[in-house]
């Protein structure tokens, strides 16, 4: 087969659609394809060779994706890499428009999707180009200056409604590129991962935003597919680097999912090749810490565990790939996890982690079914095949579906719904049926016999629907599976219930399901006949005796349910004649149901269904609307799976009916109609939906029903009428398959040589399908012209007479004759040629040919016969033109008009909506039931045959890129009339019909523009509001369509924007209609949201043309077009420079015309708004405004109006960086300026840098300066130059300038770039100061408007004006301006703002201070390049500008000024700004302005410090120095502060691998001195309280209290750092802990001190973190030490600390045996606490463990507890009345007790099963019903909480109990009977 077609071809196609090769018409595809393949290349290749990206490049391109979704990958090898080539070469023109770029991309990525098919020896691509195009995309520089819109960027007029519109923008540009990434990756050459390395390595800075693009980056791009030969060239490289940087980092920054997602792909794409198993339990620690479970009893979430956990997709690909292999951990670690959450997953439990824990039990079997098919049934293709080694064994797969049933059949009736679990049970059944199935089953049977609990049955109905294929095809695991079938359909019969929905629903799924899967034919006569059947066989065949008996009771229960739902039975007749929705959904479940029956029916049991649903139907009448409709449907399913036999006994039935009632002549003009005819005519009209040739016989019956009804006066008569027409034609001119049988060729073979069991579950065979079309014949197509010629001419003729005048006719008849009309085109549409016309071609002027390519789709149009579609068309432009004239209130007939003009458009025989919904429902009917294991499109037979009728119906609706001939545009102009008339129902639905017909024309959008654009033109005074907001709308276009206000092209855009803004002065433009002041709004927010900068350059460089060029000259099949000549190649640039400056001049053009109407007197206030909101998305990066518009858009920074000062200050700040003059940057050498620099440096710094290092590493100084760099980051000898020292700050002009400034903090933490760049020397950068003549046009337009001492008054008056009170915030627009202003044309404006600035900082509002915030930030950013003199004076000014502001700082503006201070020490070298930092400096915490002050002048310092990261150790150090003595403030605020600012202190004591240590404060130091300080109060055993001290105490205060005070600070300290520093300091804490325990309170009430609470949260974040295996007997042991305390709070609150820190780390407690069996001797030594609190929370841990599966129920543990029962307690003395009990319990009844409680944590540690150890427990712990208390109460508890949660399920559990346990547990359970 293969070789004949690539003879045909001339080539082997690489991978094309096989359904095309079923197709009744397959045979010419071939040529087909070929034609077309061959028009693409040439025109797409000449398009780009002659340089016409638009329309030429675009039009091919499109065609070419609408190709591939046709034919698949059918070109040759050759081809396809030329196509990828070339493609390649498109999408990575720099100045190409994002729009075309994404069109683009995504065809790449559908050449590039199916990678088998290309290796890497047949196409390399280069990674650097879409590096680049990602990077200018994503991290643009100018988007947020507005100099380029994105389809995606936050506007400035955008409401919360399209903020999700804007995110699904967003992403749709950000995901094409991030696919396209992803598909271009195995495709990189073997150098690019050290390239990519090189290149990012020097961001890796985890103090900054920088990591996380590096590690995104790396996430994106790094290859993983190498083959192994190349591993050391491409992941050997980083994988220990970044691994040992994942496994060192604790807090989840935001970059780890990048890593987790880098190392899962990794893990799958190198299978076998990678040892994980060093890093396995730290794996799995971190996944079930990324679940973020609830655990213990208080939790506080650190939030960003939520917002950075990892993306459960991912995971799930990491762990699949960590199973198999020769060492088993990554199972036994699953199997922990699984066992640890499994009691989660129970339907009693819900949270929010409820999703992830359902998306990993759905996503995991699915993946693993994915590898295993991957292992054993694909293809082997050039990936790297997945060494024999670590293949999955069948052992291996049995654990891994052992370890997830418990779960599985746990969610199966979750709050989530059950579709999880079902698609869980799908794949695991696919691996293990014999371990998924039964217990399902178990579950399933007796739901099915439950009436009490729906959720239960529709549960577990749906997961056997998941299972049903591996239930019924049985196979040698589980052969005992089809017996099962007959059993549950019986049993699955009750759920057609009328009275319950859902239920009958899941039934009818279920039913459809099975029974899609098996014959239902009666085979039990086998067993006469044949010997050789085995044990089961013989049961199947004897049960298949039952199938007729199934399906007669599923008949009768369908007919009580229609009996249940006729009209008059479910309402009224006054309400709704329509079904609603859940009845349209019964009849849809009901008839597709009884068809699948009837369908896999032998014909025995057919004959006998029919005749019982014939006597149904025509011994009752129905109403047509609901019972009707449901008993028509089950009538057609028969006749479709056996027409001759159903027709012969329906079409006589009903004719005679209908003649008898018809004698009467009466009937023809009766309003209401005899029930009976109506019902026989609905009857008819549904069962003649058959196979055409089978209705031939009939034909003379049908015409004469036909000619008789169709001109009844009853509406309802001859709609129904019409329906029988329709279909009637329908049946004849289509092609479709005829039946959908399980087994080709149906079952009625003899029983002798076939057997249908053996059938069971059989799939379709793709290569025998033997389909049986209906193909038209001679015979049916004249029967169809006949009908026409008799039914369809008169009512055209009629129409035109009345059109013409000629004839009278009622609305009804008007609408009676178009409704005949409208179903004779629906019924043979697919017979009737497409409309005919001139093409018009003068709108695009292109150098290709822009032909539209024709589909065969199995009609030859017979032109001999007359081409009704023309007829009706020019008919029904008569009659409208005639209706709108006359009676332009006959809304229905212009409906159906409208309808008419839509379908002679469009309508082939399939309507779009309907094969999208068709398409949906194939869709998931194949996910529902696909054998993913196998793949190999093993689906059903009925599946495949519908999939190939569906790419037949995709062939016939594939219209893109029609041809716009003269008749559309006469239409389409109707169309425009009616989107315009009076009525708004007429007007919205021609609206709809005419945006379609836009996206299918090519280019008809122009030519539509300017009549659109008549109607909103003020100069049109005709026009009324109707057409004026109809043509609004037309505009505005509908949510997918074209936006005709929008099209991205310079022409449409110059004549829409402008129209938009004139339509203001429109006579029919009312503002108070708030209809249309809304559209107009819509339509500017429209504008805004979609707009993206149109291109202004069009330019193809050559290396596309060269790519071109060679796709054209190889490969078959060979282009007709020729070559460009040369003559046509330089004509081609010439117009490519044409366009080029015509869009230049267009734009300038448009901006002028734009502000032509902005300096009109008379335009209202929204339009002058909506003007400039336009103006302001026309600024560019590439193309400065022109003069005008800046000295407009400077002005309006003074306008009256906020909005306008709003967009005139973003626009400004854009054209300052349009302005703006480069500087000139050159590489400098960091290493020579280190050597350099070190020669310079004074002795002491030295001094004390190199003890530093000698310190760290005595070694380091051997290799010199150059060797370190190349290992280790953070603070090296090469590095030390760019941080800040005191002792050499540039204090001079020379040395300002011999200064190199590195402002970027990044650089030279990780490692030096190849390359560094830096600014060159001030002598050769742009000069400063420029005298006004020495400026440019538009610069001194700004010039003169900023030395304006007016507009400034006026502007800074605007500034400090408040905007909505109380939310205004820092704005960055504003301080972009100043920036600006100020880098730009230096300090010229200094001396204006001076006097506003002082007297701004002076007044204590709000707004003012803002405003001064905002120029001093800009101030300070914009002086980046000044001289050193007037920096200095810069200094001078600010400095004390910035004092005054602190001390007046206010709440409403401490936020404002850190962030100002943030802001101006962003990327910028400390060293420039030491005069900042020293004043900030300066005693932040004097107690001037009282504590409030004090915070925030160490907000702001903060602030400062943190933009600098890494570089300013020195004043960290000094900071430090100057807060240590004041941590025992007494003010809250300031302690919080002095916490947060330690947090930021200590952020650069980093434990990472390659680190050095740091030169910035270390914690283990200051914890030191800390502790010294704590230690009066862990000396003293008291209680420590919450001293408070006045503030006017005279004296020193004692040390215990300093030591109270500074314990506060510390806490807040620890509770701050402990969400945002990336390592925890675990040993400094450990040593904190003793006093926190000491402290915490045990139960949970927040009336406690400040301090109490504290200590409490505190130990809930430590116990929360993250712990190294290293660190783990550390913590145990302080553990153990506490436990031994004498304070019961710290022996209890050790317990809460310890269930949380055990669950967090669980499997990196469980790698290490000491320690899991040091927590259990803590539990159980706890036990026996003598404080009643500790025992009982010590029996909770223990129950948490054990359930967990941390510890586990050994004999040793049980005869321990067993022991500790037995323990005597002394006799009760008698005791003298009145004298005191006493109290304390001796020792024996705490040990008798521990032992109780043990018992009972072990009960209750399984709360949803019985293990075979319980029923002894609980018969242990029975006999101690009546001891003393506290011991009753405990096993009173026990037993009341085993009974709870035992409930549900007792009936299974009762099983696992012996008789006489049964006994005493009844007595212990039921409560005592007090009637007895």
């Amino acid at each position: 087969m293969k070789k004949a077609q690539s003879e045909i071809l001339g080539f082997v196609p690489q991978k094309d659609i096989v359904y095309n090769k079923l197709l009744p018409y397959a045979d010419r595809l071939d040529e087909e394809s070929n034609e077309i393949l061959s028009k693409i290349k040439g025109n797409l290749c000449r398009a780009v060779q002659l340089r016409e990206i638009w329309p030429g490049v675009l039009f091919w391109t499109r065609k070419l994706s609408t190709y591939i979704r046709l034919y698949g990958r059918k070109f040759s090898k050759e081809d396809h890499v030329l196509f990828i080539k070339l493609l390649y070469e498109l999408v990575t023109i720099p100045k190409l428009e994002i729009s075309m770029m994404q069109g683009l991309g995504r065809l790449l990525i559908n050449l590039l999707k199916k990678r088998e098919l290309l290796s890497r020896e047949d196409i390399e691509l280069d990674w650097r180009p879409l590096f680049e195009l990602y990077d200018r995309i994503l991290f643009s520089k100018t988007e947020h200056l507005g100099l380029n819109w994105f389809p995606n960027s936050p506007r400035p007029r955008s409401s919360s409604k399209y903020v999700m519109l804007k995110l699904v923008q967003r992403c749709s540009v950000e995901s094409v590129l991030k696919t396209l990434i992803k598909n271009c990756r195995p495709y990189f050459s073997e150098a690019s991962t050290q390239e990519m390395l090189d290149e990012w390595r020097p961001l890796l800075c985890p103090f900054d935003v920088t990591m996380q693009r590096a590690i995104s980056y790396f996430e994106l791009f790094l290859p993983t597919t190498l083959p192994p030969e190349l591993h050391h060239r491409g992941f050997k490289l980083w994988f220990d680097e970044l691994i040992s940087l994942w496994v060192s980092v604790q807090n989840l920054p935001s970059w780890e999912m990048h890593l987790v997602n880098l190392f899962a792909r990794l893990a799958n794409d190198n299978i076998g090749y990678i040892d994980w198993d060093p890093y396995i339990h730290k794996i799995f620690t971190r996944i079930l810490r990324s679940l973020n479970l609830p655990v213990g009893t208080s939790q506080m979430m650190v939030s960003r565990y939520v917002t950075n956990a990892y993306d459960i997709s991912h995971v799930v690909l990491w762990v699949s790939s960590l199973l198999g292999g020769p060492s088993k951990q990554a199972q036994a670690q699953l199997s922990g996890l699984f066992n640890s959450i499994t009691s989660f997953f129970h339907p009693s439990n819900h949270g929010r982690w409820l999703m992830k824990l359902m998306r990993l039990l759905q996503r995991l079997p699915a993946s693993v079914v994915r590898r295993l098919h991957r292992e054993r049934y694909k293809k082997p293709t050039w990936l790297t095949p997945i060494p024999d080694s670590h293949k999955l064994t069948e052992d291996n797969i049995t654990e891994f579906v052992e370890s997830m049933m418990q779960p599985v059949l746990l969610a199966m009736f979750s709050k989530t719904g059950s579709l999880d679990a079902a698609q869980a049970l799908q794949n695991l059944a696919l691996m293990r049926p014999e371990l998924v199935i039964p217990p399902v089953l178990e579950r399933t049977y007796p739901a099915l016999e439950t009436l009490t609990e729906p959720h239960q049955l529709t549960a577990t109905l749906s997961c056997m629907i998941g299972v049903a294929r591996s239930l019924v095809s049985g196979g040698q695991r589980y052969p005992e599976g089809p017996t099962h079938m007959l059993p549950l359909l019986m049993r699955a019969l009750p759920g057609v219930d009328p009275n319950d929905f859902s239920k009958c629903m899941i039934t009818f799924q279920f039913i459809a399901t099975f029974v899609t899967l098996v014959p239902l034919v009666d085979c039990s006569s086998a067993l006469n006949e044949r010997t050789d059947l085995t044990e089961l066989e013989r049961e199947m065949c004897s049960a298949s005796a039952e199938f007729e008996d199934f399906v007669l009771l599923f008949m009768d229960r369908c007919f009580a349910l229609i009996d249940s739902s006729t009209l008059e039975q479910t309402r009224e007749e006054t309400e709704t004649e329509k079904m609603t929705h859940l009845e349209t959904l019964v009849e849809l479940g009901l008839s597709s149901t009884f068809s699948t029956i009837l369908t896999q029916c032998s014909l025995d049991i057919f004959k006998v269904a029919l005749e019982k649903v014939f006597i149904f139907a025509t011994t009752n009448i129905f109403e047509t609307r609901v019972s009707g409709r449901m008993v028509a449907d089950m009538c057609r399913a028969a006749s479709k799976c056996h027409p001759a036999e159903t027709l012969k006994l329906f079409v006589p039935h009903c004719c005679n009916a209908i003649n008898q009632i018809a004698v009467n002549e009466e009937v023809l003009n009766e309003e209401e109609l005899d029930k009976e005819l109506l019902w026989s005519l609905q009857l008819l009209s549904e069962v003649t939906r058959v196979d055409g040739d089978k209705l031939l016989p009939y034909r003379s019956e049908l015409v004469q029903m036909l000619q008789f009804s169709l001109h009844l006066k009853c509406k309802q008569g001859y709609t129904l009428a019409c329906n029988l027409l329709h279909h009637t034609l329908r049946s004849t001119v289509l092609l479709y398959p005829t039946e959908y049988c399980s087994v080709p060729g149906g079952f009625h073979q003899p029983s002798g040589d076939y057997l249908p069991i053996k059938d069971w579950g059989r799939p379709g065979d793709l290569w025998n399908l033997d389909i049986r079309w209906h193909v038209p014949s001679v015979e049916e197509t004249s029967f169809a012209f006949y009908l026409l010629d008799l039914i369809l001419q008169p009512e055209l003729q009629r129409l035109q007479r009345f059109a013409q005048g000629e004839q009278e006719m009622s609305r009804d008849d008007v609408l009676q004759s178009l409704t005949i009309v409208q179903h004779c085109l629906l019924g043979a549409g697919g017979l009737l040629p497409p409309l005919k016309g001139e093409p018009i071609t003068e709108f695009v002027h292109s150098m290709v040919n822009l032909d539209e390519t024709n589909l065969y789709v199995g009609t030859e149009y017979d032109d001999s016969r007359e081409n009704y579609r023309d007829a009706v068309c020019s008919v029904m432009r008569q009659l409208l033109q005639y209706i709108l004239e006359h009676s332009e209130d006959d809304t229905k007939s212009l409906f159906s008009i409208i309808k008419i003009i839509s379908d002679l458009l469009q309508f082939k025989g399939s309507h779009k909506h309907e094969f999208d919904s068709r398409w949906k429902s194939f869709n998931l009917v194949k996910k529902s039931m696909e054998n993913r294991l196998h793949g190999r499109k093993q689906h059903i037979r009925a599946l495949l045959i519908d999939r190939v009728m569906l790419q037949h119906e995709l062939r016939k609706l594939t219209v893109e890129g029609c041809q716009y001939k003269s008749i559309h545009q006469q239409l389409m102009r109707d169309l425009l009339r009616l989107s315009t008339s009076t009525y708004s129902q007429v007007r919205s639905r021609a609206q709809s019909v005419f945006f379609t017909a836009l996206g299918t024309y090519n280019f008809c959008c122009r030519d539509l523009i300017p009549h659109v654009l008549q109607f909103i033109n003020p100069e049109n005074s005709s026009v009324t509001q109707q057409q004026f907001k109809g043509a609004l709308y037309c505009f505005l276009g509908n949510h997918s369509g074209v936006c005709l206000a929008n099209l991205h092209d310079w022409d449409c855009i110059a004549l829409t924007w402008p129209a938009i803004v004139r339509s203001g002065l429109s006579s029919a433009m009312s503002l108070e209609k708030p209809s249309i002041v809304r559209l107009f709004d819509d339509l500017a927010d429209k504008v805004h949201r979609q707009y993206e900068t149109i291109g202004i350059d069009f330019c193809i460089h050559d290396k596309c043309c060269a790519a071109a060029k060679q796709l054209m000259t190889t490969g078959s099949p060979f282009p007709e077009e020729p070559v460009p000549s040369d003559e046509e190649v330089t004509q081609g640039l010439k117009k490519q420079d044409l366009k080029n400056s015509e869009s230049v001049e267009k734009y300038q053009r448009l901006i002028g015309e734009m502000l032509v109407f902005l300096n009109k007197r008379n335009m209202p206030w929204k339009f002058e708004q909506i003007a400039i909101g336009f103006l302001s998305l026309l600024l560019r990066d590439d193309q400065q405004l022109p003069p005008g518009a800046v000295t407009f858009f400077v002005k309006s920074l003074n306008h009256d109006s906020l909005y306008v000062r709003k967009v005139a200050i973003s626009a400004v700040a854009g054209i300052m960086r349009q302005i703006k003059r480069p500087h000139k940057k050159v590489p400098v050498d960091p290493i020579e300026i280190c050597k350099h620099r070190n020669s310079r440096v004074c002795e002491h710094c030295c001094i004390l840098i190199f003890f530093v290092f000698i310190v760290s590493d005595p070694l380091s100084l051997v290799g010199g300066v150059k060797e370190l760099s190349g290992k280790l980051a953070g603070d090296r000898l090469d590095n030390q130059w760019l941080q800040y020292n005191s002792s050499s700050l540039p204090r001079t002009q020379q040395d300002w300038d011999s200064s190199v400034f590195v402002e970027k903090t990044h650089w030279g933490y990780h490692c030096w770039p190849r390359k560094l760049m830096m600014y060159a020397p001030p002598e050769e950068q742009p000069k400063q100061n420029l005298t006004r003549e020495e400026m440019t046009e538009r610069e001194q337009i700004i010039f003169d408007h900023f030395s304006d001492p007016v507009f400034i008054n006026q502007f800074i008056e605007f500034l400090s004006l408040e905007d909505r009170k109380g939310k205004d915030k820092f704005s960055p627009r504003r301080f972009c301006l100043f920036k600006g202003l100020f880098r730009n044309f230096s300090d010229a404006f200094v001396p204006v703002l001076r006097p506003h600035m002082e007297r701004l900082v002076a007044d204590s509002h709000e707004s003012k201070q803002r405003c001064v915030a905002e120029i001093t930030s800009g101030l300070i950013r914009g002086s980046k390049h000044w001289s050193y003199t007037k920096v200095e004076g810069l200094w001078e000014l600010l400095c004390p500008l910035i004092r005054t502001a602190l001390s007046n700082i206010t709440i409403e503006t401490y936020a404002d000024w850190g962030t100002c201070i943030a802001t101006a020490c962003e990327s910028r070298d400390p060293r420039k700004l030491h005069w900042l930092f020293e004043m900030l400096m300066e005693s932040p915490v004097n107690g001037e302005g009282g504590s409030f002050v004090d915070a925030c002048r160490l907000y702001v310092l903060q602030g400062g410090l943190a933009q600098q990261e890494w570089r300013v150790p020195e004043l960290l150090h000094r900071l430090l120095q100057y807060l240590e003595p004041k941590l025992t403030q007494v003010y809250k605020n300031v302690r919080e502060r002095i916490g947060s600012v330690l947090t930021y202190i200590f952020m650069i004591d980093v434990n990472l691998p390659h680190t050095q240590p740091t030169t910035s404060p270390r914690i283990a130091d200051f914890t030191e001195r800390i502790l010294v300080q704590l230690k009066p109060l862990t000396e003293g055993d008291e209680e420590i309280q919450n001293h408070v001290m006045e503030e006017n105490e005279v004296g020193e205060p004692d040390e215990r209290t300093q030591a109270i005070k500074l314990l506060k600070t510390v806490l807040k300290w620890l509770i701050a750092s402990a969400g945002r520093s990336f390592s925890t300091a675990v040993p400094e804490q450990l040593r904190m802990l003793p006093l926190l325990f000491k402290i915490a309170p045990v139960e949970n009430d927040d009336s406690y001190d400040e301090l109490k609470r504290d200590a409490k949260t505190c130990l809930s974040l430590m116990s929360q973190g993250l712990l190294y295996p290293e660190q783990i007997p550390m913590v145990l042991r302080s553990l153990q030490e506490i436990a031994g305390s004498s304070s019961w709070h710290a022996r209890y609150t050790v317990l809460t600390y310890l269930q949380v820190m055990v669950f967090y780390n669980l499997f990196t407690f469980m790698s290490d045996r000491t320690a899991v069996n040091g927590v259990r001797a803590l539990v159980i030594r706890l036990l026996e606490d003598e404080q009643l609190e500790v025992r009982e929370m010590a029996a909770t841990t223990l129950s948490g463990f054990l359930q967990c599966n941390f510890l586990s129920m050994d004999a040793l543990m049980q005869t321990h507890f067993e022991a500790l029962c037995k323990t005597r307690l002394p006799k009760k003395r008698k005791r003298e009345l009145g004298s005191t009990v006493d109290t304390i319990p001796s020792a024996d009844l705490v040990r008798r007790h521990a032992g109780v409680l043990g018992l009972s944590a072990c009960i209750l540690s399984s709360p949803y099963d019985v293990p075979n150890w319980m029923p002894q427990l609980l018969m242990d712990l029975s006999a101690h019903l009546n001891d003393t208390q506290p011991i009753e109460m405990t096993v009173k508890k026990t037993l009341s909480n085993f009974r709870r949660t035992h409930h549900d399920n007792w009936q299974q559990h009762k099983q696992q109990f012996t008789d006489d346990q049964l006994l005493v547990l009844t007595d212990l359970l039921v409560s005592p009977c007090y009637y007895a």
